[in-house]
């Protein structure tokens, strides 16, 4: 299955370089460019991209109002991946609250690249849970009280594939832990998301740490 890709970056440059990398992939295309986050929904719209790149700081309109932008508006909206320099930026943080399914460093290798737009795009895992561990507890605003709220809405093995879905792990590692199918956990990881309201597993991770139903080892 083929992925499509659209590029938001203000720095022609790093536009063109990451579409050298992606058009390179066979089962990846880029199908259109924008300069800043106020072209982004209009592109959305008319070109259904699979996955948007974000730059996450950009003149205009930034990356996190550019996220909200679309997921409020598009009916299937794609899944964006956050693109930026420091990686412990609340500007990311702010962005993956809003929606963002992930973010990816601008000094990531080409293999890196392509792999996190393949796992976005399938959505079965989390990228680098430590570090969005990190953002939380730094950035994120915890209340303890939401989090018991959650713990008594959630099922005991809905609460474990939560911890599991924190650590990174995908449906079939979740699957092998709990002695399950990985249509279970998926039949989990479903029911989960609902009960918390989250669009995807990073929404997810990330408000069971601002909560404090899981707490930062």
């Amino acid at each position: 299955m083929n992925t499509s890709v659209l590029l938001v970056d203000d720095e022609r440059l790093i536009r063109a370089g990451l579409r050298a990398i992606i058009d390179a992939e066979p089962d990846l295309t880029v199908v259109g460019e924008a300069a800043d986050g106020a072209e982004v929904l209009d592109q959305v719209t008319r070109l259904r991209p699979d996955v948007v790149l974000m730059d996450v700081r950009m003149p205009e309109l930034d990356g996190i109002q550019a996220t909200r932008r679309i997921l409020a508006t598009v009916a299937q909206p794609p899944k964006i991946l956050v693109v930026t320099t420091f990686e412990n930026d609340e500007y990311v943080y702010e962005a993956l609250r809003a929606g963002a399914t992930g973010f990816l460093l601008k000094r990531a290798r080409p293999e890196e690249i392509v792999q996190a737009i393949r796992m976005v795009a399938h959505g079965d895992t989390l990228l680098f849970p430590a570090a969005i561990r990190t953002l939380a507890t730094e950035h994120g605003r915890r209340s303890s009280g939401n989090g018991a709220r959650w713990h008594s809405r959630l099922t005991e093995r809905e609460a474990d594939v939560l911890r599991l879905m924190a650590k990174g792990h995908s449906n079939a590692e979740i699957a092998k832990e709990l002695f399950v199918s990985p249509q279970t956990v998926k039949t989990h990881v479903g029911n989960t998301l609902a009960k918390l309201q989250a669009r995807d597993r990073t929404q997810a991770v990330i408000l069971a740490y601002e909560t404090g139903f899981i707490r930062p080892s």
